[in-house]
């Protein structure tokens, strides 16, 4: 009896360690932008995700040709709904024709995850006003298609919704955030979905260097803060959980649906730290620890981006943000899984 009781603990234990194994092992996803010349084709940039091992992807519209690329992969994925898109989609019959032509037919085949209806758009952006309303309408249309069940809607932020963001405890939206987010919040719960964040202590330490190191931006600080954190990234995203928190959404899941560092065109851009964030994130993403304010567990982490955008709008920091070389060589010796 105790032989067999222990035979079967013994693999029911290593069940569970595959398990959790390949729930770490899929907790990094990459951004496939494609702002960029001589770009690969969508079926070259499929493999190239599955020759590394990268389990997910996020695409910042409904792109036909990944899409099909995408048949089959296994590769799980977030979409987007193009910015243009937004307003049209406050119309239930556009966001089920918008279901119906780049959810539906795919769904057999690709693994969609989450719909994220807006990045980063602000409270203050006339997109805001349609937000709600499309999530609302795009979810409908998900369930209609009785898909709610593997898809999710949400919609992705950035750190300038939080103010009071040090100590990360002291994290709450700003006075323009709240009465947005708030009903965008209740939605998320509602239907099970989580919040999406991008998240880029890159950005935060080049703005603040009198404050920030670069060894605590890039996770190679030894040692702790007064508050209790070993990195940026930590403090960041525990500020949206503390601000998430104060409005009664303290179960709500928060995912990381971009964060990187740029190798050129600023302070703090090279090639080198580049190098180190992406992999100390990659390693702290998967590792289980999650982070003070959410202990245990990996954080699910899309890292920004596959390629370097050449023809991205902005500031020079922006088109050097790639993990490849639009030639598929890598910038970087990652392991992403």
């Amino acid at each position: 009896m105790f032989v067999k009781s222990s035979t079967a603990m013994s693999a029911i234990l290593l069940l569970v360690g595959i398990l959790s194994s390949l729930t770490v092992a899929q907790s990094i996803g990459v951004c496939y932008g494609v702002n960029g010349g001589n770009l690969p084709s969508r079926q070259e940039v499929v493999d190239l995700y599955k020759t590394n091992g990268i389990g997910k992807m996020r695409i910042y519209y409904p792109d036909e040709e990944a899409l099909q690329a995408l048949k089959g992969s296994n590769i799980e994925l977030i979409m987007d709904v193009a910015k243009e898109t937004l307003q049209s989609l406050t119309d239930p019959k556009a966001a089920t024709d918008w279901v119906n032509k780049y959810v539906t037919p795919y769904s057999q085949d690709v693994k969609f995850k989450y719909i994220a209806v807006g990045n980063e758009i602000h409270p203050n952006d006339n997109e805001a006003q349609y937000i709600l309303s499309a999530m609302t309408n795009i979810q409908n249309a998900i369930s209609s298609a009785n898909l709610q069940g593997q898809i999710k809607v949400s919609t992705a932020i950035d750190s300038t919704m939080i103010t009071n963001s040090y100590p990360p405890n002291n994290g709450i939206f700003t006075d323009d955030a709240s009465p947005y987010i708030k009903p965008i919040i209740s939605f998320l719960i509602n239907n099970g979905a989580p919040l999406l964040a991008n998240v880029y202590p890159y950005f935060a330490y080049a703005n603040d260097q009198q404050s920030i190191t670069l060894a605590y931006a890039l996770f190679t600080q030894q040692g702790n803060n007064d508050a209790g954190y070993q990195n940026l990234f930590d403090a960041m995203l525990d500020s949206i959980y503390a601000a998430l928190e104060k409005v009664g959404a303290s179960n709500l899941q928060i995912i990381v649906s971009e964060s990187g560092w740029s190798s050129e065109g600023g302070d703090g851009a090279t090639a080198e730290n580049a190098a180190t964030y992406y992999a100390n994130l990659i390693s702290h993403a998967k590792g289980g620890s999650g982070t003070p304010k959410r202990p245990g567990g990996p954080i699910e982490t899309f890292l920004f981006a596959m390629f370097d955008e050449n023809q991205k709008q902005g500031v020079e920091t922006e088109r050097h943000f790639g993990l490849f070389s639009p030639d598929k060589s890598p910038k970087y010796q990652l392991n992403f899984n």
